[in-house]
């Protein structure tokens, strides 16, 4: 509230400005007419007396008065310029002001976006997790059902170290992150990595597409781990139906290329860049059903930068997303 006041007034000062600005400026421009009439009577008068003139028409010819009537109207052009900078001046400046406070208001809902959802994400494993272990303490469990319990809890758990794992790595990449480049079997990699998502996500169906021969590459293992899981992840959760992911590698022009296509709503185009903004997510968190934080996309895109490589958003076909990342090696 006390930013919309201040919003407010800061408006209600701007068009006060304007508004006297505007009075100054007519008042200037008139007080510039009467000292030209004035001026140009007296010096009309003085000629007529000395015989010089006879008439207006003469008047109007003298060197005199063309040298007086050029003066008033290089004043006059100047009050017009300069209260036209003014006002141009002003209202870039209530420009500004308003994006200012568009962009702090940005910032402010992904905070209270993402207080929301780290508090979800959060209390959701370590709930589980407390009610795990005080069936353990009160009961005792056959072995079938006590296994099953704790690898619920395992993996809620597991969840719980990713997401603080996401945090930590979110702040270390704006400040410390150095990438460790290592020779990498990429395709290998991919492999293991989906085939880990698959045991997580039994009702997804995850292909790889790669050349039979894919080179050795320097890249940095942690990051590439980060971004396969956190772009898998993504597409198994917001996908429509049964998640159907293809995750393509190839070359080309001497470059990795790296894509995940999904089959998921999309994203609006107007959203494309917005999604690597820290802690953004499409929609309001009051509302969307999805788990997130909203540190994915801005992992992604921040290792991938850390590689000298470009990211972007595409569409699929029929529907769906693609993330097209392009690294050197």
């Amino acid at each position: 509230m006390s930013n919309l006041r201040l919003r407010l007034l800061s408006y209600v000062i701007m068009v006060y400005m304007l508004m006297a600005f505007a009075w100054w400026s007519m008042l200037l421009f008139t007080k510039n007419q009467d000292a030209f009439s004035a001026k140009r009577d007296l010096m009309r008068i003085g000629m007529v007396a000395e015989g010089r003139v006879k008439n207006q028409s003469e008047f109007e010819q003298m060197p005199e008065y063309q040298t007086l009537a050029k003066k008033y109207k290089r004043q006059e052009r100047m009050i017009f310029g300069e209260a036209t900078m003014f006002v141009l001046t002003l209202l870039a400046g209530l420009w500004f002001i308003n994006q200012g406070y568009q962009k702090q208001e940005r910032a402010n809902q992904q905070r209270r976006n993402f207080l929301l959802s780290i508090t979800h994400e959060l209390k959701s494993p370590i709930a589980s997790i407390q009610l795990v272990l005080e069936t353990f303490l009160r009961r005792e469990l056959p072995k079938e059902k006590a296994d099953k319990l704790a690898t619920s809890a395992l993996r809620e758990n597991e969840r719980l170290h990713e997401l603080v794992e996401n945090l930590l790595l979110s702040a270390k990449l704006e400040t410390a992150y150095q990438p460790i480049f290592e020779e990498l079997n990429l395709a290998d990699l991919l492999e293991d990595l989906m085939a880990k998502s698959a045991d997580r996500h039994p009702e997804a169906v995850i292909a790889l597409e790669k050349p039979d021969d894919f080179p050795l590459v320097k890249m940095d293992k942690q990051g590439i781990i980060s971004i396969t899981t956190n772009l898998l992840e993504n597409a198994i959760k917001y996908a429509d139906g049964k998640p159907e992911i293809e995750v393509r590698l190839f070359q080309e022009n001497d470059k990795v290329v790296l894509e995940f296509a999904d089959n998921g709503p999309g994203i609006p185009e107007r959203e494309k860049k917005r999604i690597f903004e820290k802690f953004y997510r499409i929609g309001s968190e009051e509302t969307r059903q999805t788990k997130g934080t909203g540190l994915g996309l801005f992992i992604v895109q921040q290792i991938v930068k850390a590689h000298s490589g470009t990211i972007q958003v595409l569409d699929n076909q029929p529907k769906g997303t693609v993330f097209k990342i392009v690294i050197g090696y």
